[in-house]
């Protein structure tokens, strides 16, 4: 409050630097008159992040912990460059990316293994051992057998790289830095010592020689041990109570809280008053209230991804501002809850004191230890053990009853920690797509939709195969899934030129957690929900759930984009893709017209690249077939033939306007017979064609019933045929 009022002052007659004044000032009459609270420990660490020191501590762990480790080896950032484009005048685009390897020394004693990995507070591994960005992990557990890591072998040359053993560190290798700004991240990891439930004798094994220190820590789930023994030993010793005995060759440690008390003897008397107890060797006192009482426990709660947590004792506040025990070890808010509530109450009846002089030295009584006091009710602590003139003076304290604690329920509070969601494999489909209308048409339109089963799938990286093996990098994909599935059913033939009511089709989406949306007949003459199903391009006005991603498709739209000619050859199993969200578009220059290119996706959870051919090869350079045949039979015999012709990238029939060409010169096909083996043909640079009298009735006569057909022919390939008229 004096911090409050004296910085409201100091800023009225000051302004903002009289306000700073005023507040220092009123901070420290508070201090006087409240107090400031202690803490007993060295500071829990604010889940501290990876650095490289020297001379830095490595500290050994215990159960499970998060830790940062220390950095004990690096290489500089690799740069990797994507250059896409630049075919046939047009410009290239160059994208970089960055890689690191580097090692991190996590404990100086050996460990089971590594749980969770976090880098800049995301997941890097999940909890299943899946590294959700590109690179590898290796870890090593810091065996006395474990082998030096290759590649600090090949960096730092044999014999001249060490293999750490006692220590457990984990090796990166280029680990891939676009998610963290091109940069090491800040990384924390979940280190399992392997211990089931932990035990003060795993604490000093190896640190002293000769000691037995047998003491349950049942509450503690890890525990981080920095610095001198004495100092964790203290720390532990604030919440589990221990008895120490070193009447014996070894030094025993053991659980304050023992099972059979000893009993002292009678109490001596002593001739004259000594001040320690009058002339019966008996006096009992109660001590004042601490001045700060232990009410606050900091410890890493494991419900909250290893945060910070803190917990409080039970009850109304006592006067002054309260001690806090700082406690580095890992423990739910119930637990960390009980042991507060424990110390708390071990000292509030510690003010219960007892003085005892006795006669008799008794190995069991000893500085530490729980007796029971001829009558006196309960158990009380030895704390004091003193060897005088008069006999042995013992002070004790009281120790709580059993079995009257409170049990105090906790609650960790509420964290939104990040997903960790498995990556899944990759599944993939590559395929063209007609020519849009803008920007060039000399190369080919590919579109690669890359999905997974798996919510947590991060996207993949791109390549191409020229069919020689060699994958050659043409980008990568969005961290968003692209909705694709496959038919449950073949769709029927309909008709390019109405609302196909009439048929209807099951798919299976790959993502069971994907949704399709209906749309009004506006939003579909618009281009709405436009999809690839086989070879045929269709849209969709309505999508039906059936459960487990299985939806059915009516409504539809048929022939899209000039593929007509796939109308009827449907099969169940075919992939869909849905084209509104999003494919990669792939570099087409890089593809040409090489018919065994395939694309190729590699992401993060896949052990091989998931590898598929490019469908509906030639849409996007093939020419529209002609429509609206005409055929009119003249007075003297001949034949007139006339048709109209369509244009890639012209979708729209605008009024008062001529078709656009898009070819290099307009050119027509006109032939009797079947495509690849016809018996007549002509080639026209018109919509229009003649046919002589005596030629028609002589290719009547020849080929009764032959079919008359017509394709245009364009810069990179010809149509498909329109049927004109047979032949009779």
């Amino acid at each position: 409050m004096a911090t409050l009022i004296f910085s409201a002052i100091g800023t009225a007659i000051g302004g903002p630097l009289g306000g700073a004044i005023g507040a220092l000032i009123g901070r420290q009459v508070d201090t006087a008159i409240i107090g400031s609270g202690s803490r007993e420990g060295a500071r829990l660490k604010e889940l501290s992040v990876t650095t490289s020191s020297y001379g830095s501590a490595l500290a050994r762990h215990f159960g499970q912990m998060r830790v940062a480790g220390s950095i004990i080896w690096a290489t500089d950032l690799v740069e990797h460059s994507d250059t896409q484009g630049g075919g046939k005048g047009r410009p290239s685009t160059t994208s970089y990316s960055y890689s690191a390897s580097f090692a991190v020394a996590l404990a100086s004693r050996p460990i089971a293994g590594i749980g969770r990995i976090w880098a800049d507070g995301n997941l890097l591994r999940g909890a299943s051992g899946d590294l959700k960005t590109s690179g590898t992990l290796r870890i090593y557990t810091g065996g006395g057998d474990q082998a030096a890591d290759p590649l600090l072998v090949a960096a730092e040359g044999e014999g001249l790289c060490p293999a750490y053993r006692g220590t457990a560190y984990a090796v990166f290798e280029n680990l891939q830095l676009g998610d963290f700004g091109n940069r090491l991240p800040a990384l924390t990891f979940e280190v399992l010592g392997g211990e089931t439930a932990l035990n003060l004798a795993q604490i000093t094994e190896g640190v002293i020689e000769g000691i037995t220190a047998d003491v349950p820590l049942d509450d503690m789930l890890g525990l981080s041990c920095e610095g001198p023994l004495a100092d964790i030993l203290a720390q532990i010793n604030a919440v589990v109570p221990v008895d120490c005995d070193v009447s014996g060759d070894i030094l025993t440690i053991r659980s304050g809280e023992a099972s059979s008390p000893a009993l002292l003897r009678a109490a001596t008397t002593s001739a004259p008053d000594d001040g320690f107890a009058p002339q019966s060797g008996v006096a009992r006192k109660r001590l004042p209230a601490q001045e700060n009482p232990p009410e606050l426990l900091r410890y890493y709660d494991v419900d909250r991804d290893y945060q910070p947590g803190l917990q409080r004792v039970l009850g109304r506040p006592a006067p002054g501002q309260p001690d806090t025990i700082e406690l580095p070890v890992a423990a739910t808010a119930a637990s960390a809850r009980a042991m507060i509530e424990a110390a708390t109450r071990r000292g509030r009846w510690a003010q219960q004191t007892l003085s005892w002089r006795t006669a008799e030295i008794d190995p069991a009584i000893r500085p530490g230890a729980l007796v029971q006091v001829p009558g006196q009710p309960g158990l009380w602590r030895v704390n004091e053990w003193e060897w005088r003139s008069s006999g042995i003076e013992l002070t004790l304290w009281r120790s709580p009853p059993g079995g009257s604690a409170t049990v105090v329920s906790s609650d960790a509070g509420r964290i939104l920690p990040p997903v960790d969601a498995a990556l899944g494999a990759t599944e993939l489909v590559a395929f063209e797509v007609p020519w849009d209308g803008t920007g060039s048409s000399d190369a080919p339109l590919v579109l690669a939709a890359a999905g997974s089963v798996a919510p947590g799938w991060s996207g993949a990286a791109l390549f191409l195969d020229g069919g020689d093996g060699q994958l050659q990098p043409v980008g990568s994909t969005g961290r968003s899934r692209n909705v694709i599935g496959h038919a449950l059913s073949a769709l029927g033939a309909g008709s390019p030129h109405l609302l196909d009511r009439a048929n209807r089709v099951e798919i299976a989406l790959t993502a069971a957690d994907q949704s399709l949306v209906n749309v009004t007949g506006n939003q579909l003459a618009m281009g709405a929900n436009r999809a690839l199903l086989g070879e045929e391009i269709i849209q969709f006005a309505r999508a039906t759930p059936l459960g487990e991603g299985r939806w059915r498709l009516e409504g539809l739209l048929r022939g899209r984009g000039g593929t007509e000619q796939s109308i009827d050859s449907h099969l169940s199993g075919e992939p869909f893709v849905l084209l509104d969200g999003g494919p990669t578009l792939v570099d087409g220059a890089l593809v040409g017209q090489n018919p065994l290119a395939t694309v190729a996706a590699v992401g993060a959870g896949d052990a091989e690249p998931a590898s598929v051919p490019i469908r509906c090869r030639g849409l996007t350079q093939r020419p529209l077939f002609p429509v609206r045949p005409r055929v009119e039979p003249l007075a003297d015999g001949s034949l007139q033939l006339g048709w109209t012709r369509r244009a890639r990238g012209a979708w729209a029939w605008l009024d008062a306007v001529e078709t656009p060409l898009h070819e290099e010169s307009e050119q027509y096909d006109v032939f009797v017979g079947p495509p690849e083996t016809p018996v007549a043909m002509w080639t026209l640079s018109t919509n229009a064609l003649t046919i002589p009298a005596a030629t028609a009735a002589s290719l009547a006569a020849a080929h009764p019933g032959a079919p008359v057909m017509v394709r245009q022919r364009g810069s990179y390939s010809v149509s498909q045929p329109l049927l004109l008229t047979h032949l009779d």
